[in-house]
């Protein structure tokens, strides 16, 4: 940017200029103001009468160009140049939970974006995309149990760091995918509503898993990494869901035909100890069945709910 002072200094002062003078005074004066924000500063010396005239209009259309110029480029793009900078990324970590060491080259997913990225030989990890609030990420491994966690505003406004746990030789990963349980047939005020990811495969889900009891004071786990969509009244309760007019039953687990567990909350690492009368040396049958909306009595409307990470964890 550039600022034009321009001094009248008539050979013969006469009264008939000093309109033209008076004027030139002013803008000396404004012109010198700008210099404060400008490169440079340009001073014209005029003597005569007539070419004081033609430069007076001269002086004026560059005072406007330059006023113009000094602050249209003051408020370019409505921010200051320092927001323009850019700022140094936030440093997201995967770590391991026993020695505190950085795991390289884990897989960290949010499958509700489509999105895959790895850890640097660091541990360090970046996320390229949108993340939307209450989207699940997971953690993959070799050789580490499968993570999960659900992102929110509070989590997204700082570094997600996290510890993952190395996996023990009973372990079985039953389904690492996310599963829907449902109708498909939702409001937007359902719990995570718009986070849904798969396609719903029913009001339940049972698989089939092999386990070896080594001691009958063994404690065997289902771990469910992340669980989402629950209308529950205690849900709705604590806010994390909108719904005014209805509420759904609890999620139910069952363990070879027996009901173990109810869950009424979405979260994350849910744990429930299976009853050791209940386990089998050999094959087992694991099913989760999605609750239902108690206000409805003409026809069974099945709460929508998303769960990752599924698996059995001996301790």
């Amino acid at each position: 940017m550039y600022s034009i002072c321009i001094l009248i200094i008539p050979k013969n002062f006469q009264i008939s200029n000093i309109i033209y003078f008076l004027t030139f005074l002013f803008l000396l004066i404004k012109l010198f103001s700008l210099k404060f924000q400008s490169k440079k500063l340009y001073i014209v010396f005029v003597s005569e009468g007539k070419i004081m005239r033609k430069l007076f209009y001269l002086a004026l259309a560059l005072l406007i160009c330059s006023y113009i110029s000094v602050h249209a480029a003051t408020l370019e793009g409505g921010v200051s140049t320092a927001r323009l900078k850019e700022t140094e990324p936030i440093k997201n970590q995967i770590f391991d939970s026993a020695t505190n060491l950085p795991i390289p080259y884990a897989k960290v997913i949010l499958p509700k974006e489509n999105y895959t990225t790895y850890t640097d030989a660091n541990g360090y990890f970046s996320l390229k995309t949108k993340v939307r609030d209450n989207s699940i990420l997971a953690v993959a491994k070799d050789g580490y149990r499968p993570f999960s966690l659900t992102l929110n505003q509070n989590s997204l406004s700082k570094p997600i760091i996290v510890g993952i746990d190395k996996s023990k030789p009973f372990d079985i990963v039953i389904d690492s995918t996310v599963c829907h349980l449902g109708d498909g047939a939702y409001s937007d005020t359902s719990a995570n509503s718009t986070e849904f990811k798969a396609q719903s495969l029913g009001p339940s889900y049972s698989k089939a898993f092999s386990i070896t009891k080594t001691s009958p004071n063994q404690n065997i786990y289902i771990v469910i990494g992340s669980l989402i969509g629950l209308d529950t009244k205690l849900a709705n309760k604590v806010g994390q869901n909108r719904i005014t007019t209805a509420y759904s039953s609890p999620v139910e687990v069952f363990v070879n035909g027996s009901k173990i567990s109810e869950l009424h909350l979405n979260g994350d690492n849910q744990r429930i100890k299976i009853p050791p009368m209940l386990v089998y040396n050999g094959k087992n049958e694991l099913t989760i069945k999605t609750g239902h909306n108690m206000m409805e009595t003409a026809y069974i409307d099945y709460d929508d709910i998303e769960f990752m990470n599924l698996s059995i964890q001996t301790e």
